[in-house]
């Protein structure tokens, strides 16, 4: 198949730091390609995805850079430069709306994000012709009279990751420097149990910052150490030689995929069972899964019980490049021989 892929126009493909959209998407596009179909990524100038890569924005817009106007700039751009695909996978959001202009185009369409009152409006709006894939059964649950075409889980090119032996032994937290990430509870816990914690965060945007400044800045200290925004093999080598990835999120998230990059390290992971989270560690086996600071104490400090192993076997089966590739490429072929395509039509 010739597969186009969308990428919104706010960080490049991969990612040089955090970007979980992005980091996903170049593992999609190189799989894809490794399973021997033609890809075109339509993403910034400055992508270096190991794949065609055609753009308008020569580099990445930021979250802030131009806002709408950029992406519907990097929309109608895609749409011309990719018609002659079999299908389109658009992740951005305005893409799946503009659509309608190419009936006789097949498109499916991801959603990596919650099912809030507007994303809800808009994916209601679009599948009425766009079939649309949800990251985990928890988001998909939300999905509040929104089809859902397909389930899949996100995957990672775990033979890339190193697999680590936990000796550094610290506890790790990587996310984005806000409240609902939790990284204030991941010190307190940390900090009691006795396990020193490195933060890797990122913190670009005003709210981020103001959040590290007021909240977590005066917390700093002894064994609690910020090492800021960390990307690329500085991210796995960190990763590898954790004791555990703790993940302490206060909101239900539609994946999370720190969690398996930990995994495929070999890396536990302890996470409260918010959204996606018990889809993606097993409690008592890859991780724990708790609720409430003692409950995390106690986790931190049995996290030496878990086999490093069995993660990264985890990881391997369930959550895998070629995992992800194969099921994307049997949607695509659904939704291609069954255009125009019907709201419901086939859906998980």
């Amino acid at each position: 198949m010739r597969i186009g892929i969308i990428a919104p126009p706010w960080v490049q493909v991969p990612p040089p730091a955090y970007g979980g959209t992005e980091a996903m998407l170049d593992v999609l596009a190189r799989g894809l390609e490794s399973a021997g179909h033609e890809v075109v990524l339509f993403a910034t100038g400055d992508s270096t995805c190991a794949v065609a890569v055609r753009s308008v924005h020569p580099t990445a817009t930021g979250v802030n850079g131009g806002g709408p106007l950029a992406e519907l700039r990097q929309v109608i751009a895609a749409y011309d430069e990719l018609s002659d695909c079999d299908v389109i996978h658009d992740h951005t959001l305005s893409g799946p709306l503009y659509a309608a202009r190419f009936p006789h185009q097949p498109v499916v369409t991801t959603n990596h994000g919650p099912f809030d009152e507007g994303l809800t409006a808009l994916y209601r709006a679009a599948t009425a012709r766009v079939p649309l894939v949800a990251i985990s059964h928890h988001q998909a649950s939300t999905a509040t009279d929104v089809p859902v075409a397909a389930i899949i889980h996100h995957g990672v090119d775990v033979a890339s990751f190193p697999a680590g032996d936990g000796r550094g032994g610290y506890a790790l937290f990587v996310g984005r420097m806000t409240p609902d990430k939790g990284v204030d509870t991941a010190i307190r816990a940390a900090r009691e149990a006795g396990v020193p914690l490195l933060i890797a965060a990122k913190m670009r945007e005003e709210p981020e910052i103001a959040w590290f400044r007021d909240q977590i800045q005066p917390l700093l200290g002894g064994d609690v150490e910020f090492v800021g925004e960390v990307g690329g093999a500085d991210k796995l080598e960190l990763m590898a030689s954790a004791s555990c990835l703790l993940n302490p999120i206060r909101w239900p998230e539609p994946f999370g995929l720190v969690m398996i990059e930990a995994l495929a390290c070999g890396t536990p992971v302890i996470a409260t069972p918010w959204g996606a989270a018990p889809e993606i560690v097993d409690d008592g086996r890859t991780g724990f899964l708790r609720t409430g600071h003692d409950a995390l104490v106690e986790a931190l400090q049995r996290v030496g019980e878990l086999d490093r192993s069995t993660c990264r076997v985890t990881a391997k089966e369930r959550f895998s490049a070629e995992r992800m590739v194969q099921d994307h490429v049997a949607l695509y072929r659904r939704v291609a021989s069954s255009w125009p395509w019907a709201p419901g039509a086939g859906g998980d």
